[in-house]
């Protein structure tokens, strides 16, 4: 999937969001892969703040008063002081793709020493299938000079939509707090030139700093949860959307690829502060993680929304027993969904399953 680099892919089908509190300079980097697409800046803490950004780029920024504005009374679903505020900028987009990073990520560089564009990576990921359901040991078999390793069924080798690319970082890593207090110097140098789907029933970790998705087909369910001001919990915002999306991925047939493309980490944040925010996160995951690899969707949820529904309706009956907030999330997932498809009334609803796959 060549690209001519005067002819950006997707161009007029894909926002970049981006989180901030400050000044995104870090743009100018970017601006050779980022300067014709359209940005949607979500500002996140004080709305008096005013963010500048680089002349040359297309965008709106929303801050608080914004989503206030826009949401009323259902503003109180999008997080407020952590970058999980950024998943209102999903909500506002028009377009079919969604790239969102962090305004501390910069452009790495291959072991050759080029620059790697990681937008046009993770638009080859999204346009090409995956395979949830078989595990291809040369990694991806659609990319350019891999195939289908001897052995693989040939009945699955259709493969099917691909709705997430989650890219890596090199240099700080994506840790945390206690792996941070005791690796406090350990930065990631290894470049792996490697895309693979993970498999259906796996889990994973999402990071949300270099990140790539299908709005139309799995947008509904990118929604990062209640965190940060007011709430018991931070940092695991990107981490509830991986966990649910890939629920929903699985019984929906759609796939998700992790690996390249990498970006660059630049700086690490406190891991006394990070524990802070993830104190009560740590302690619930041995509970989340068991909960989510066991939830199952019937057969009727054939729409992203019925499923994220379904899934709510499972965290307040079964999480809401490990602690209160867990109620709040499952009543704030549900405003999610409402005011999504409030701004959203034209997304399609009945979507049939991909292939049948949800019967798999």
């Amino acid at each position: 999937m060549a690209s001519t680099p005067s002819l950006p892919l997707l161009k007029d089908e894909l926002d970049i969001v981006i989180p901030t509190i400050r000044n995104l300079d870090f743009l100018e980097m970017w601006r050779p892969f980022f300067e014709k697409y359209h940005l949607i800046i979500v500002q996140d803490g004080d709305p008096t703040k005013v963010i500048k950004v680089p002349e040359g780029f297309d965008y709106e920024l929303y801050n608080r008063n914004d989503i206030n504005r826009i949401l009323g009374p259902k503003a109180s679903c999008i997080s407020f002081k952590d970058s999980a505020c950024r998943c209102f900028g999903y909500m506002v987009s028009k377009k079919k793709y969604i790239y969102t990073i962090d305004d501390d990520c910069f452009v790495a560089k291959d072991p050759t020493g080029k620059d790697i564009n990681a937008l046009e990576q993770h638009i080859k990921n999204l346009l090409s299938p995956s395979s949830p359901f078989f595990f291809n040991t040369l990694y991806d078999p659609y990319r350019e000079g891999a195939d289908f390793v001897r052995g693989y069924p040939f009945s699955l080798r259709e493969g099917v939509p691909t709705a997430v690319s989650h890219g890596l970082w090199l240099n700080i890593p994506d840790y945390d707090a206690p792996t941070q207090l005791v690796k406090p110097l350990e930065r990631n140098t290894r470049y792996v030139d490697a895309v693979m789907t993970i498999p259906k029933g796996t889990l994973f970790p999402m990071c949300g700093m270099n990140l790539a998705f299908n709005r139309e087909i799995i947008g509904p369910a990118m929604y990062f949860g209640l965190m940060g001001d007011g709430q018991p919990i931070g940092r695991y915002d990107d981490m509830w959307a991986g966990w649910c999306i890939k629920v929903i991925c699985d019984h929906l047939g759609l796939g998700v690829k992790t690996g390249l493309p990498y970006i660059w980490h630049s700086k690490a944040s406190n891991p006394f502060v990070n524990l802070k925010k993830e104190y009560k996160g740590i302690y619930w995951q041995e509970e989340l993680i068991p909960f989510f690899q066991s939830a199952t969707l019937p057969k009727d949820c054939t729409t992203v929304q019925k499923c994220y529904i379904e899934l709510s309706k499972q965290v307040k009956a079964k999480l809401g027993k490990v602690d209160d907030y867990f109620i709040k999330l499952a009543d704030a997932m549900v405003t999610w969904i409402e005011a999504w498809d409030e701004l959203n009334p034209s997304a399609e609803k009945s979507t049939e399953l991909p292939n049948g796959a949800a019967a798999k």
